[in-house]
């Protein structure tokens, strides 16, 4: 079966310069839930010196009702307390497969962040020893500020995510430049179980779906997707929002694939948010079926 991680709530909310209540954030959590999805990262505990949108972290998760699995990013061991103060379970680390980005984004190299979460993931597992991490790896194909990344480059950062025990490898297209050519370049250099990887591809320049249908080609079944199609990087300037989940929940369902996701509840979970925001979809999938009659 096909796993969708929702991931709009927290990447496709964090770089909107609109501040959201967070009984409308939890509302939203409770919609996606509500059409089916089971998997959702709900926020991130960063300091809301850098991300004021997710500066009610710890106030949201005591509003969430049980049901889904819900995940939380955690940048640092601040973070991870802040976390575990409200009784987050799963958690979410991040780098990159660039020196240049990371240290754009957190000030430090690649190299750097892994001995950050080294220690995190050790504090984590300390509470919660059967607990789930994941690690993503941003900028897999492309940095904004390096240029290209080679597969192996981003390949051997996955590589060592995976050694200090993560659950599973999150490979983000941050800034939405790959083709389906560069995912199965990619794919054919990662070493582990493809369960152990999902792909976290960005639309900014309407590849999304076609990468999703190369991936599934080739075997893998793990996909992050942001309802409406939400979000972009803070870091990356120019990048477009995440592929928008009813995008991918119509395409996998098309190609027989269950998601057990309601398109039609999903097209519906996001428009709160976006008229909080000022927005009108612009998903395919979501405009299509809020026409539907």
């Amino acid at each position: 079966m096909v796993r969708i991680v929702e991931v709009g709530p927290r990447d496709g909310l964090q770089n909107e310069q609109v501040p959201l209540d967070t009984r409308l954030k939890a509302a939203f959590v409770a919609a996606l839930a509500e059409a089916g999805l089971r998997e959702i990262e709900v926020t991130s505990f960063v300091s809301p010196k850098w991300v004021p949108q997710l500066a009610d972290s710890g106030d949201l998760w005591p509003l969430l009702a049980p049901g889904p699995l819900f995940s939380a990013l955690v940048p640092n061991a601040k973070g991870l307390e802040r976390a575990l103060e409200v009784g987050v379970d799963r958690i979410a680390v991040f780098t990159a497969a660039s020196d240049a980005f990371t240290t754009k984004n957190v000030n430090m190299t690649v190299a750097e962040t892994i001995e950050v979460f080294a220690e995190v993931i050790a504090g984590f597992r300390a509470r919660y020893p059967g607990g789930w991490v994941r690690g993503y790896v941003s900028t897999a194909f492309e940095c904004p500020y390096a240029g290209r990344i080679e597969p192996a480059q981003t390949a051997e950062v996955a590589a060592r995510l995976l050694e200090l025990g993560v659950d599973e490898v999150s490979l983000g297209d941050t800034i939405g430049v790959a083709a389906p050519p560069e995912v199965r370049a990619l794919a054919a250099e990662l070493d582990g179980p493809k369960d152990r990887f999902a792909w976290h591809f960005h639309d900014t320049r309407g590849t999304a779906v076609a990468n999703v249908a190369a991936a599934l080609d080739l075997g893998f079944t793990a996909f992050d997707a942001s309802a409406a199609g939400l979000g972009g990087c803070p870091y990356a300037v120019g990048a477009g929002g995440n592929l928008a989940t009813e995008d991918l929940v119509y395409l996998l369902e098309r190609w027989g694939l269950r998601t057990g996701v309601s398109l039609a509840a999903l097209a519906r979970a996001s428009l709160p948010v976006l008229e909080a925001l000022g927005r009108r979809p612009t998903s395919k999938a979501q405009l299509a079926a809020l026409s539907a009659p």
